[in-house]
């Protein structure tokens, strides 16, 4: 799960255009949870720092640590900071200490990091001294082993800072030219069309993974299998289309002894919410139903990283099974 409320939108969207959403992630987080207690699914829930100051003071206090000098200014959150209240009371959209602690206290929820400042770890401008900045702010919110990356600009290059400070895993991207990192000038109108088609149609695979190819150097990489696109009403009747593409990597992945690495937004669930909670348990159902078939396990990221620990020890033979799905 990447939790951003508006700091994931503000260089995309106006608050007009897409605060609704926003606002509707705060009715869908709880139902989100109810549904993972509901099935007993762990996971992860990669949260931006600035998430959790409790006011614009703290906030403009963590800035003052950073530097963040995108050629682009839009990217910087900074350059919102005149739409931020107060504090969560008044401003719901930039603010959100109220449901982490909710995902705390909800059981097999792990709190992972999207970064501080959503940062963008490919655009112009930025460099790995910026990150660590970036990830240090992180770092004083306390010790988190899981990282996603905004946007999925996953920076081979940045791997050793996370190690650093401590990450222990980061969510990899799906090896395929649609899905490889990029920057927001490559992400091409072509691209996009494909990755939707994807989503309804097998067009690049169901990106299970063996464990035993996971890659651990210099940290763990638990790439994705698929984003979890939100209900469109355009494509209402290709509904059936998308579960179907889903179940079949699931049991892929169950089948034959493998990863499968569900995320998405909650702010992606934020508009026909209805919709996409009960497309969410018709997934989950599944995942049951393959839990009892074939011993599916349901792990967030730091899970994983524990079962490679073990795998890698001398204690496992090479025949000890791990079967498991990882779900955000």
């Amino acid at each position: 799960m990447d939790f951003e409320l508006n700091w994931g939108v503000h260089d995309v969207y106006t608050k007009e255009e897409y605060g609704n959403n926003i606002l509707g992630a705060r009715i869908a987080i709880p139902q989100i949870l109810q549904l993972f207690l509901k099935y007993d699914i762990h996971a992860t829930w990669a949260i931006v720092g600035m998430l959790y100051c409790k006011d614009k003071q703290e906030l403009l206090s963590y800035f003052n640590t950073m530097d963040i000098p995108y050629e682009n200014t839009a990217f910087s959150p900074v350059m919102n900071l005149s739409n931020v209240g107060a504090n969560e009371t008044v401003d719901p959209y930039h603010f959100g200490m109220s449901l982490i602690d909710m995902i705390r206290e909800t059981s097999n929820q792990e709190i992972g990091t999207h970064t501080f400042s959503h940062y963008y770890c490919l655009e112009n401008g930025q460099n790995k001294e910026h990150f660590e900045k970036d990830l240090k702010a992180v770092s004083s919110l306390g010790k988190t082993a899981s990282l996603v990356f905004p946007r999925n600009q996953v920076n081979p290059h940045y791997l050793h800072v996370c190690e650093k400070l401590g990450v222990k895993a980061y969510r990899g991207n799906e090896k395929t030219w649609m899905y490889k990192a990029h920057t927001s000038e490559k992400n091409s109108w072509l691209k996009r069309l494909c990755r939707l088609i994807d989503a309804y149609v097998n067009i690049s695979g169901n990106h299970t993974y063996c464990l035993k190819n996971i890659e651990t150097d210099p940290i763990v990489n638990i790439p994705s299998s698929r984003f979890l696109r939100p209900y469109n009403s355009r494509f209402s009747m290709l509904e059936q289309l998308r579960l179907r593409r889903i179940k079949k990597g699931l049991t892929k992945a169950a089948k034959k002894n493998e990863l499968y690495h569900l995320w998405w937004h909650p702010h992606n669930f934020g508009r026909d919410t209805k919709e996409n909670i009960q497309f969410l348990e018709e997934i989950l159902k599944h995942v049951d139903y393959l839990k009892n078939k074939y011993n599916f396990q349901s792990m967030h990221m730091r899970d994983v990283t524990d079962v490679l620990k073990i795998i890698t020890s001398k204690i496992v033979t090479k025949s000890y099974y791990f079967p498991f799905i990882v779900i955000f």
